[in-house]
């Protein structure tokens, strides 16, 4: 297993949909780079008995954690607790870079 990456070296965007990188995984959680062309996004979905935090590393994007819907930024950071409809949306212009990390890591 590896114990430390380069962040910058897994940037890999895909022109289909948004793409997942994957950085580390335990049997316990995973830590991925979400990377949005503008215009693409991941629909909103839920996780039961998980939690997921983004992490903006680059661009801006639209999250939405059950009724809210914020807009943010670099550096800052969103919690979607379990059971909580979550999803993420990139307006542009620029690419979005998220870094994300899902505690316990779901089953399927």
């Amino acid at each position: 297993m590896e114990h430390f990456r380069k962040v910058a070296e897994a940037v890999q965007f895909s022109p289909e949909k948004m793409k997942k990188n994957g950085l580390f995984e335990t049997e316990r959680m995973f830590c991925d780079l979400y990377c949005f062309e503008p215009g693409q996004s991941q629909a909103p979905h839920t996780h039961e008995g998980s939690d997921k935090v983004y992490f903006v590393l680059g661009g801006r994007g639209k999250f939405q954690i059950g009724p809210e819907e914020k807009e943010l930024g670099e550096s800052e950071i969103a919690l979607a607790p379990s059971g909580q409809r979550h999803g993420v949306s990139n307006p542009g212009p620029d690419p979005l870079l998220l870094l994300v990390f899902m505690a316990p890591k779901p089953s399927h």
